[in-house]
């Protein structure tokens, strides 16, 4: 079993969204967890088929069990940004001789992201993926693509610490049916699982709660399986 102490200032686990608002769900996600310890072990997730238009997601990934934890309260964000682009013929051509030049097609969007992730993040039933990431943090795995990152490839963590026991956190437990809600609450939330970039449709998704209190001692119903 591994566990890491992740910390990082800024994060963003965005779901698949079009239009002008950008949000983002209130915790690292299994599935952004998952891609950060593929990251960690030096496993390529992303194939190239040479068909698709888009990178799909690799086949034969390891499988891993997942349990993630808050160990303080996350704070969520919105900024305001305007995205510019040159338009692909006469639409919006009217605006371009008082631009001078300057793009002239200007969309304003909000985004959502999320401040002070603490996170306690747990792997089990995969020795050898556990052994890889452990061999990644101490430099020793193979080289990879890229810098380990929070969501957004601007987010990056301030430190990510290898622990031999889980440290006190507010576990995400999977809502079942014969749980007692009782109303909307704020600490409920969707979280993916697994992403498929293909067919939306197939990526898996769960609605979890966050425990009320902080514990050690993981609840089995925290651990979800991550498999592709």
């Amino acid at each position: 079993m591994l566990w890491l102490n992740v910390h990082a200032p800024f994060a963003a686990f965005r779901s698949f969204t079009t239009g002008s608002f950008r949000p983002t769900a209130p915790f690292i996600t299994p599935s952004a967890a998952y891609g950060l310890l593929l990251n960690l072990a030096g496993i390529e997730m992303r194939e190239n088929d040479g068909k698709s238009p888009m990178t799909l997601i690799a086949k034969r990934l390891p499988v891993a069990h997942i349990a993630i934890g808050a160990m303080e309260e996350t704070e969520q964000h919105h900024l305001f940004q305007q995205l510019h682009n040159y338009p692909i013929g006469p639409s919006r051509a009217e605006h371009a001789p008082v631009c001078k030049g300057n793009k002239y097609n200007i969309t304003p969007v909000r985004r959502a992201f999320l401040s002070n992730l603490r996170a306690c993040i747990g792997l089990r039933g995969n020795e050898a993926l556990e052994q890889q990431v452990r061999e990644g943090l101490s430099g020793q795995g193979p080289a990879r693509y890229g810098l380990p990152f929070l969501g957004d490839n601007n987010f990056l963590p301030d430190r990510i610490d290898p622990l031999s026991a889980a440290l006190p956190a507010r576990w995400w437990l999977p809502v079942s049916e014969s749980d007692p809600l009782g109303g909307p609450q704020a600490d409920i939330a969707r979280l993916t699982i697994t992403i498929d970039r293909q067919d939306i449709s197939r990526s898996q998704s769960r609605l979890f709660r966050l425990m009320e209190q902080a514990t050690d001692q993981v609840p089995e119903a925290a651990w979800v399986e991550v498999k592709y």
